[in-house]
C-alpha cells in the first residue's frame, strides 16, 4: 500500500491563522499510525508571491515525510523556485516527477503568470510526455495540477479552471497507467470523472467555497469558520486509487477525544 496525503491551497500570507492550520494538518500526518509516503501540495502555496510568505511555508512544510509542491495562480514562479526549491529564479513552468515506491507522481504547473485561469503550455506537454515514455511499465501514475480540468458547479472556480481540457483528457486517456488526477483550487472537496480516470479536488486548508447551490455572489464567497482539511490518497497492491477526506480540529490536541 502506497499512501499520498494531499495539501492544497494553504495561503501562506504575513499572519499567522493560515500558518497555524498548515501545522496542524501536518501534525496530523505525523502523528497518523501509517504515516503518508508524501505530501503534495496542489498550489496557491502563498497569497501573494512574497518571499517572506514563502519563508513561512518552507518552515511549516519542513519535515521528514517529503513534500512536494507546484504553484497557483496565487504564487509567483520566480520567488517559488528560489525558496522552496533552492533552484535560480526562473518564470518557466515549475514540472516535476518522483517516484513514490512503485508510484510515479507526475507534478504539472498549470499557472499562468499573472492571471487567474490555468493552462499547460507545450513546453509542459512535452516534458510531460517524457516522463510518461520514462516511467516503468505497468506501474500506476499519478497526475496532480492546481486548475480543475472539469466542470465543478462553482460559480467561482468554473470561470478560472483549466484552459483547453480537451488537450489534457486526450492524453490522460491514452495511458492505462494514469488511476487519477488531483487537483486544488476550488477551495472545496470534490470529486468527479475526467477522461475516463477519477478527478479528485482537495479541499483548501485556509478556507471553503461554495457551489451554485450556496453562492450569491459577489457577497460571502468564502467561509473562513471550518477547521482545516486534508486528502488521503491510498493505492493498493492492484493499483486501485481510494480515496479520503479528513478534518483537522484547531482546538484541542489531535487525536484526543474531548470530555
Amino acid at each position: 500500500m502506497i499512501l499520498v496525503a494531499q495539501v492544497s491551497d494553504t495561503h501562506f500570507d504575513v499572519g499567522t491563522r493560515n500558518a497555524e492550520r498548515v501545522r496542524r494538518v501536518m501534525a496530523f500526518l505525523a502523528d497518523l499510525r501509517r504515516r503518508p509516503d508524501a505530501v503534495l501540495v496542489t498550489g496557491d502555496i502563498t497569497e501573494s508571491g512574497a518571499p517572506e510568505q514563502y519563508t513561512a511555508a518552507k518552515r511549516t512544510f519542513d519535515t521528514d515525510i517529503p513534500v512536494y509542491a507546484i504553484p497557483g495562480n496565487h504564487d509567483d514562479r520566480a520567488s517559488f523556485r528560489t525558496a522552496l526549491l533552492g533552484e535560480p529564479a526562473s518564470d518557466a513552468p515549475v514540472n516535476h516527477a518522483h517516484r513514490v515506491g512503485d508510484l510515479t507522481v507526475v507534478l504539472l504547473d498549470s499557472s499562468i503568470p499573472g492571471e487567474p485561469g490555468g493552462r499547460l503550455t507545450d513546453e509542459t506537454y512535452d516534458w510531460l510526455r517524457g516522463v510518461l515514455a520514462a516511467a516503468p511499465d505497468r506501474k500506476p501514475v499519478l497526475l496532480a495540477l492546481h486548475h480543475p480540468p472539469a466542470h465543478l458547479f462553482s460559480p467561482v472556480v468554473d470561470e478560472i479552471s483549466l484552459a483547453d481540457p480537451q488537450q489534457f483528457a486526450d492524453l490522460v486517456a491514452g495511458d492505462d497507467r494514469i488511476i487519477g488526477v488531483l487537483t486544488g483550487h476550488a477551495h472545496s472537496a470534490a470529486t468527479t470523472m475526467f477522461a475516463g480516470r477519477p478527478l479528485l479536488v482537495a479541499p483548501s486548508t485556509a478556507s471553503v467555497l461554495g457551489g451554485d447551490w450556496e453562492l450569491e455572489l459577489p457577497d460571502h464567497v468564502m467561509d473562513y469558520a471550518p477547521d482545516p482539511a486534508v486528502t488521503l490518497h491510498v493505492i493498493d497492491e492492484n493499483h486501485r486509487l481510494t480515496t479520503h477526506f479528513r478534518t483537522v480540529p484547531m482546538g484541542g490536541r489531535i487525536g484526543v477525544q474531548p470530555d
